[in-house]
Parts: C-alpha cells; sequence; structure tokens
C-alpha cells in the first residue's frame, strides 16, 4: 500500500553547500594521501609502507568509529558536532603540514579519520533535517557527486603542486576547505540534540574491534599470506597467516555485535545503531547492494592505476587523465540520475544499473590494450562510470527515505562502516586477485618461451617480482647473465602476463557485478514521490 507525499515548500540550497563541501573535504584528503606518500618516503627518510599508515590510519578510525560518532551526534545535536569536528579535521590538517616526522603524519590522519567518522553520519542527519522529497534526493545525489569530483581535482592539484613545490602544500588546501565549510556551517539547521541518550559502550567495542581485525585482515591477506604465514607476517598461529584469523574473528566479533544489539533492543533500551533502518528485505539488499558498488569502484580504482603507474612506469597524471572519462561520468550521473527517480522505481534503476556495470567490465576485459586513450577504452570506462554513478547515489538514498528523520544519524552510521569496510575489502581482494592470476600467468608463459632457461629465472624470481615496469625488469636482468634476446623475451613476457592478467580480473569483476544483480532486484518498486506503508502489517515488496 502506498501514499502519495504532500507537496514540500522548497528550502535554500545554501545550506547544502557547506555539506558539499564537507564531503568533498573528506574525499580530497583520502585522495591526496596516495599522491604524498612519495614525498613522505623522500622527506622523512622512511619506507613506503610505514608511510601508507597514514592511509590505513585514516581508514580504520573512521570504519571503527563512526557508529559511536552517530550515536554522539544525536546526543550532542548535529550542528554543534558538525561544527566541533569540522575544527577537528582543520586541526589535523595542521598536524601534516607542520609534521616533523612521519608519526606526526599519522598521527593527523587517526586525528581526522576520528572527526570523519562524526561527519559521515553527520551529512545525512542534516540533509535529513533541511531538506524533504525531490530536493533530499538531489542532495543526496550531490553528496555522491562530490566524491567523484574531489578524486579527480586531488589527481590533478597533487600531481602538479606534487611535482613542482611539495606534498605539504594539498593539507594547505585541505585545511581551507575546513575554513570554508566552518564559516558555512552556521547556514545550517538542525535539533539541540538529546542528552538522555547513553552510548552504549560494549557494542562500540565489539563493532570497532570487528571492523578494525576485517579490516586489516583483508588489507593484509597479499603481504601477510592468505593461508600459510609468509616472512612479513608480524607472527602465526600454528603456522598460519594471521590475515585469515583476523578476518574470523572479525566476523564472531560482528556477529556478537549484532546479537547484542538485538538484546538491548528488546529490553526497550537505546542501542548503538537502531537496526530497524535493516527491518525489510528492502534495506537489506540496499546494504548489499552498495557494498558491492563500493567494492567494485576500489577495485577498479586499484586495479587501473596499479596497471598504468606500476606496468607502464606512466606518472599519477597521466594516471588521473585515463581515469577522467570514468570520474567524470560518476559525477555527472551521480548528480543527474534523480531526475528518473520520479519516472522509475528504485528496483530498476539499480538492476539496469548493475547490467550496464557488468556490460562494461566484460567490454574492457576485451578491449583494454597498453594504450588507454582509444575509444574502446574510454567508451567503457564511461559505461563503468553511468552505472557506477547511478547506483551510489540509488542505494544511498534508498536508506535514507526508508528511515524517520529520527534515524538518519543510524542510515548514516551505516552507510560509512559499508563502504569504508567495502572499500577496504575491494582492494584487498582486488590485489589478491591479481597477484594470484599474475604468477599462474607467469608461469604459463615462462613454459611457452623457451629461450627463458630456469637459471635465467632462477636468477631473476621473476614470481616475486609482481607488477612491475619494464624498464625496472630491464634493470634487474642486467644484474644477470642475460643475453639480449633473452632480455627482450623476459620483458615479452612481463607485458604479455600483464596485460592477460588485468583481462581475466576485469572479466572475474564483472561476473560480481553480474552476480549483484540479484540484490538489486530486491531493491524498493516504489518510487521517491510514494512512501511504503508504515504499519507493521505492511509486508515488504
Amino acid at each position: 500500500m502506498t501514499q502519495m507525499k504532500p507537496e514540500q515548500t522548497k528550502t535554500s540550497w545554501f545550506p547544502m553547500v557547506s555539506l558539499f563541501l564537507a564531503q568533498v573535504l573528506m574525499s580530497f584528503n583520502v585522495a591526496a594521501l596516495p599522491i604524498s606518500l612519495g614525498g613522505m618516503v623522500s622527506e622523512f627518510g622512511v619506507p613506503p609502507t610505514v608511510a601508507s599508515t597514514t592511509i590505513v590510519m585514516y581508514g580504520l578510525a573512521v570504519a571503527a568509529l563512526v557508529m559511536t560518532g552517530a550515536k554522539l551526534g544525536q546526543r550532542v545535536g548535529w550542528v554543534l558536532i558538525f561544527r566541533i569536528v569540522i575544527a577537528l579535521f582543520a586541526a589535523s590538517s595542521v598536524m601534516m603540514i607542520l609534521a616533523p616526522t612521519v608519526w606526526w603524519a599519522i598521527a593527523g590522519q587517526a586525528v581526522a579519520g576520528a572527526a570523519a567518522a562524526i561527519i559521515v553520519p553527520s551529512i545525512v542527519a542534516l540533509i535529513a533535517e533541511n531538506y524533504r522529497g525531490q530536493q533530499q534526493a538531489t542532495a543526496i545525489g550531490a553528496i555522491g557527486s562530490a566524491r567523484a569530483i574531489s578524486g579527480v581535482s586531488a589527481f590533478l592539484i597533487g600531481g602538479t603542486l606534487g611535482t613542482l613545490v611539495g606534498w605539504r602544500p594539498m593539507f594547505f588546501i585541505v585545511l581551507g576547505i575546513a575554513v570554508v565549510v566552518f564559516a558555512l556551517s552556521f547556514t545550517l539547521r538542525g535539533d539541540r540534540g538529546d542528552a538522555s541518550i547513553r552510548i552504549d559502550l560494549v557494542a562500540s567495542l565489539l563493532i570497532g574491534a570487528a571492523i578494525v581485525l576485517l579490516t586489516l585482515g583483508f588489507n593484509n591477506l597479499n603481504s601477510w599470506g592468505a593461508v600459510a604465514a609468509t616472512v612479513d607476517a608480524p607472527f602465526n598461529v600454528l603456522g598460519l597467516s594471521p590475515a585469515p584469523v583476523f578476518i574470523v574473528v572479525g566476523l564472531v566479533l560482528g556477529q556478537a555485535f549484532f546479537l547484542w544489539t538485538r538484546r538491548r533492543m528488546s529490553e526497550g533500551r537505546v542501542p548503538l545503531i537502531d537496526l530497524s533502518v535493516l527491518g525489510s528485505s528492502r534495506e537489506r539488499a540496499a546494504v548489499y547492494a552498495m557494498f558491492i558498488v563500493v567494492a567494485l569502484e576500489a577495485c577498479v580504482n586499484f586495479t587501473i592505476p596499479l596497471y598504468i603507474q606500476i606496468v607502464q612506469g606512466r606518472t599519477p597524471f597521466d594516471t588521473s587523465m585515463a581515469m577522467m572519462p570514468f570520474n567524470l561520468t560518476v559525477f555527472v550521473t551521480a548528480t543527474l540520475v534523480v531526475r528518473l527517480y520520479r519516472r522509475f522505481p528504485p528496483r530498476t534503476i539499480g538492476v539496469v544499473g548493475f547490467i550496464l556495470t557488468t556490460v562494461a567490465l566484460v567490454w574492457l576485459s576485451f578491449v583494454v590494450n597498453n594504450n588507454w586513450e582509444t575509444i574502446p577504452t574510454i567508451a567503457g570506462l564511461i559505461v563503468f562510470g553511468i552505472g557506477q554513478g547511478a547506483l551510489v547515489t540509488l542505494v544511498f538514498n534508498v536508506l535514507v527515505t526508508a528511515a524517520p528523520a529520527e534515524l538518519a544519524g543510524d542510515v548514516g552510521s551505516l552507510r560509512g562502516t559499508t563502504q569504508n569496510l567495502a572499500s577496504a575489502v575491494g582492494t584487498a581482494l582486488a590485489g589478491a586477485l591479481l597477484v594470484s592470476l599474475l604468477g599462474l600467468s607467469i608461469g604459463r608463459a615462462v613454459v611457452e618461451h623457451p629461450e627463458l632457461p630456469p637459471s635465467l629465472i632462477a636468477q631473476v624470481d621473476m614470481d616475486n617480482l609482481n607488477f612491475v615496469s619494464n624498464d625496472d625488469l630491464r634493470a634487474a636482468l642486467e644484474a644477470t647473465d642475460a643475453t639480449p634476446e633473452q632480455v627482450d623475451a623476459a620483458v615479452t613476457v612481463n607485458e604479455e602476463s600483464r596485460l592477460g592478467t588485468l583481462k581475466l580480473g576485469l572479466l572475474l569483476l564483472a561476473g560480481i557485478s553480474a552476480l549483484a544483480i540479484l540484490p538489486a532486484s530486491r531493491l524498493p518498486q516504489y518510487r521517491p514521490h510514494e512512501i511504503p506503508d508504515p504499519s507493521p502489517a505492511a509486508g515488504s515488496e
């Protein structure tokens, strides 16, 4: 049963500028970190693995604290807590600018992640507080597009500044955005909070530990080992890698969190997150779809730059140019897809979106080659961007519109947890998948090239070179007794194996995208200008 929503009075878009820029602030900071790694490694004299801890620390802080942050926002009041954490984010950028050691930079990103853990649900809650109906859907689309445009601008600006000046000026930009967001936050309308709300510390510890363990486990499947512990593993459990152990323990703690939360709700006590936001198959389908969408995006954002920068040896600026068709398409589609909401239900848009991403990935797996500027490759990235942009906005909108305004913070925390975990899982699985496929591909290619004797293979250890450029491979071969003909043959193996691995990886991602059509078929059938009957007797569609 559905009923029509009454006409809503239009609200000024000026408050939305602050929320849009808050999303830009977080996304720009995230995109700036990979670009800054080289500068930090050079300036601080630390290994890349230590510098990359800045990225890990930020993601861990967001994912582990976002649910607690949402409840804190409900207690303090969304506008007040929003201003506080924006100021905290500004302080983190000052720490990055002035960092005398890499550990200050890592601490700065821990502060930024803690602030972002509250900014994420704040944005959702303040959209629900300030906008209704079609304006709310448009605002949600703008938040989705902000992520894409931030990534594009960060790559372009960061690549230029990193080459001409250094890595620190990137965080002057982050600081400037934070100051503007803080100033504009005074245009927002919000409640004063509810001081009677108590934060469930047990649930906070359970979900925080679960997210940390799951993130560390998936992120280190390659370096620590997917089953047996490698020499890089910090420890082993009866010979097993700690990565899968972390994943299993994380899943157990996650289940314990849900059991504890259900028990707390049955007792009439305030939970860390109200599980009614997952009360029907529609909302659960939206969460599954969001996880797959973000994981696919993380896979593509990891796979293509890896190939362009490492194998082809091109610059971050070249990478941003190659990814521009995808990022710009996501930005435009995420903004414009709301225009389709009055004509098509979420279920139709979701299924079509996953069909588009599946077709695009299959197409790319056949047409991609060493030249990313070809029309077929650009066309594939554009089609994938259309599906991706539509899906990111759609599933977010389904969750927001399905929940009452007072639970918008819970929806925001659910979104933040899902997106950060999916991003970590997607990146880690893409790396594990590509390295595994690469090992098989190189083994087959070496057999097919008899001019590469076993003695040379042993000297180069091509299995452990992973994704290397042709120039690096030639440099490695100079330390061996390889003949010019053998060097050429090894470079050929490098090119063919890496490109073949990329193609097969894209094809497997297409299979995952195709499977996602199943949860998409469970999305709501009603349009956003209609609302489902909220009574308990109403069934799921």
